[in-house]
């Protein structure tokens, strides 16, 4: 009887929490950083452009001391290991509740807005974008609900079999939603040339950025290919608050997800890294000062938490007078 009141506050805590950033400030500023970028190794078969990677060290999970070009490979290892299964995962692991944070993302962004008639053209680009969960929520939202059709997406992976299940799905959009997408094989480290300076309005990414390996390369990436004035926005796992739904989150992630990982797509293994990523990736504070080290300028806390902190909705955006 005496665990009751605390099972209670446990699934209060577990009621979705959309704390808008509703200060209007932008804090934080800092200059975005010109050093250049560190040389890599050479390319190797699994990873033929390797002009991201520096000689430091990073991490594979819990495991330490990986070279930047090592954690990529393995990293890769793992999403051509589970992309089949892997959005049948996500339902099981978050019982549902990725959909939820997914669909508030997309509408916090609300791709395709424009006062304009005809409405302005939009230029999004999704990274670790692969199966199309949140690229193809955006164009319906852009589309269907802002009556926008200027609106176009790229879908960025540097796994090839996530993309692949990406392009599969996307051929039960409606036409006009295939004709504005396209799909990039790239690292998010060092996008491709193509992907000009100054080219989009929108950079999105959702539950991809704690497995880059070098994540402010990253950041800076995404800087470099924002216009001034474009969005940064990062949906990922974070560090929960409350003591109690804490301890329950880590007990279900250490040992319900590689268990169902086993049992649904016969791969322990990789969601053991999965949930070992989680715990190393940053606090809220501390990517929310990542992202401004990169130049981005955000408003009030900078991030939003969703379901106690389990997830966490970052943005950024690049200064209007940014060079």
């Amino acid at each position: 009887m005496a665990a009751r009141p605390a099972l209670r506050s446990a699934a209060r805590a577990l009621r979705p929490s959309f704390r808008s950033c509703s200060c209007p400030s932008a804090r934080y500023a800092k200059p975005f950083s010109t050093s250049p970028l560190p040389q890599k190794p050479a390319p190797t078969p699994n990873n033929p452009d390797a002009s991201s990677f520096s000689d430091k060290t990073t991490h594979f999970g819990f495991e330490d001391g990986l070279s930047e070009a090592e954690k990529t490979e393995r990293v890769a290892g793992v999403f051509h290991s589970v992309a089949e299964s892997y959005d049948r995962m996500n339902d099981l692991m978050s019982f549902g509740w990725h959909r939820i944070w997914k669909d508030h993302f997309v509408s916090s962004l609300n791709p395709g807005l424009s006062s304009h008639n005809p409405p302005t053209p939009q230029n999004i680009l999704d990274v670790a974008g692969g199966t199309g969960d949140i690229a193809f929520r955006m164009l319906h939202h852009a589309h269907q609900l802002n009556r926008n059709p200027d609106v176009r997406v790229t879908i960025s992976d540097i796994n090839t079999s996530m993309l692949a299940v990406g392009k599969q799905r996307s051929l039960k959009l409606p036409a006009s939603q295939q004709t504005a997408l396209s799909f990039l094989p790239a690292d998010a480290t060092v996008l491709p040339a193509a992907l000009a300076p100054n080219s989009f309005d929108l950079y999105t990414v959702a539950f991809g950025i704690r497995n880059f390996s070098n994540i402010p390369q990253a950041l800076r990436e995404a800087y470099r290919v924002l216009k001034p004035g474009g969005v940064f926005a990062c949906l990922e796992f974070s560090k929960v608050g409350n003591p109690l739904l804490n301890a329950v989150y880590k007990r279900w992630s250490f040992s319900g997800i590689p268990m169902i990982g086993q049992l649904v797509a016969g791969d322990r293994d990789s969601y053991q890294y999965l949930v070992e990523s989680i715990e190393r990736f940053p606090s809220q504070d501390e990517f929310r000062d990542m992202i401004v080290d990169a130049g981005f300028v955000v408003g009030g806390e900078g991030y939003e938490n969703l379901t106690g902190g389990v997830a966490a909705i970052h943005k950024g955006m690049k200064p209007l007078d940014a060079k």
